[in-house]
């Protein structure tokens, strides 16, 4: 996969909102209200990341793990969401 690394600009609203350009929306896979999260980098430099990926989507990229107690998906999307939102406050 060819991924564009030309710079996209964005526009903010009146409102405060942004217009996420669509070669990156592409990029991060989004969709109208999906989440986004953003990550503070220093000198004027914030990350965003897709905070819609569910748990489901990683299934078989760890491998299996015997006798590990089964968890529910919503459980796993709930810590997940949990875990970014602490790492990127």
């Amino acid at each position: 996969m060819v991924v564009n690394t030309e710079p996209a600009k964005g526009t903010i609203s009146s409102k405060g909102q942004v217009t996420i350009p669509k070669a990156i929306r592409e990029i991060l896979g989004l969709g109208a209200r999906d989440q986004v999260v953003f990550v503070p980098k220093g000198k004027g430099r914030v990350e965003i990341l897709s905070a819609n990926k569910s748990v489901s989507d990683l299934f078989g990229k760890l491998g299996h793990r015997k006798k590990a107690k089964p968890v529910s998906i919503e459980d796993m999307n709930k810590a997940v969401r949990a875990k970014v939102i602490e790492e990127y406050r």
